[in-house]
Order: structure tokens, then sequence, then C-alpha cells
């Protein structure tokens, strides 16, 4: 059983580990994120997509049409092209998440409304309605539920579930080989972003673990 202090201890930022703990419990009891590589590797990646719990909703809010072209190269190719969602979350948003994962056009505010949120960055009409039917609540109407302890963790554990995480984290080896750790950190992101830091936190995650 996971303690708020081991939290604490692997999330020195986090800012209510108890209250983690807590919501974090019944996740991995219905998701059966029960062992050491399971736990180790859940808390890894999703400590990261949410900077130690602290970060519940996706940060659109570019402030340069740098950035905006480095981030989303394919979108915008210059920076004419990025300026008008420079400062802009909502019309961002709804550009780059257009007619994808279940949502409508930049006319319906469906990349808004269903943006990444909760521990594992959940994204896009038809995620928010698998996990809310798996959930029993209705993330459709209230996506914004997602941004609450209890949802976000039950909302990550059946996102885990449901994309085959576990037996990938079952595969593991304690090495340097991050094979099995790069194939759960693309079925989470698409890429292979902050890999590197990823694994280094399942490590220290794993240590604390079975100390």
């Amino acid at each position: 059983m996971l303690s708020p202090d081991q939290l604490q201890r692997i999330f020195p930022n986090c800012k209510a580990p108890a209250v983690w703990v807590d919501a974090l419990a019944p996740a991995f009891q219905k998701y059966e994120i029960e062992t050491p590589d399971r736990i180790a590797s859940f808390l890894a990646q999703t400590g990261y997509e949410s900077g130690q719990y602290n970060r519940l909703e996706e940060n659109l809010n570019y402030t340069t049409a740098a950035r905006l072209t480095r981030v989303w190269p394919r979108r915008f190719p210059n920076e004419a092209s990025a300026m008008p969602y420079v400062n802009n979350p909502q019309r961002l948003a709804n550009m780059v998440y257009a007619n994808r994962m279940g949502n409508g056009d930049a006319q319906s505010d469906d990349g808004y409304r269903f943006r990444g949120r909760g521990i594992i960055q959940l994204t896009g009409r038809s995620n928010y309605d698998s996990a809310g039917e798996a959930m029993g609540v209705d993330l459709i109407s209230t996506p914004e539920l997602l941004a609450e302890p209890k949802w976000a963790a039950l909302s990550a554990g059946w996102f885990w579930q449901s994309r085959g995480l576990n037996e990938l984290a079952d595969d593991r080896t304690h090495d340097d080989d991050l094979e099995d750790f790069s194939r759960i950190t693309r079925r989470i992101n698409g890429g292979v972003v902050g890999l590197k830091d990823r694994f280094e936190l399942f490590k220290r995650v794993y240590a604390e673990l079975v100390r």
C-alpha cells in the first residue's frame, strides 16, 4: 500500500500527497495496478505528465509564435501562421484537436472542451466518453471533473489498463533497456517526449516501493 510519506518522497513537489494516495488506491485496485512494476511504471508516467500531480489541465497558452512552430511544426510551418494562436488557448485547442479523437470541427469547441486533463492528460471526446462510461460518470457534460483527484486517478487507471500498459509494465527489465518503457510512453503521448526523465523517475519510484 502506497503511503503519503512515500508519495512525498517520490514526488517532492506534490502539494497534497495524502489526497492523492486516497485517490489512487481505488484506481489501483479497480484497474489491477498492484505490483511494484505496475505501480512504479504508472506513477512515473503520470507523475511526468502532470508535473508531480500538480498540473491537471493541459496548458495551451503559448506566449510566442516561435514556440508554437517548435511544438506543432506540422500545424504551424512558420511564425506568421502561428501568430493568431499566441495567447489564445481556446482557439489553439480547437484548431489542433479538430476532427481527431472523436472531436468535431474547430467551430464545435470540442478541442478546447476535451483538452488534456487529469494525471495522464486524457484528451478528446472519444476518450472522455469511454472513460466516463467505464467510471459511471458523464464526462461529456462535465469534462472538468477530470481535474479532480478522484476522477483524474480513475481515468488514468482506465486508460492504463485499456491500452495494455499493465502487461507492458510486467515485461520490463530493471536495466537500461528502454524498449518496453518506450512502448508505454508512445501509447500515452504518441511519441517519446521526456523518455529518459520518465525512466529515471521509474527507477526512483521502484526503489522507494521495494526498500
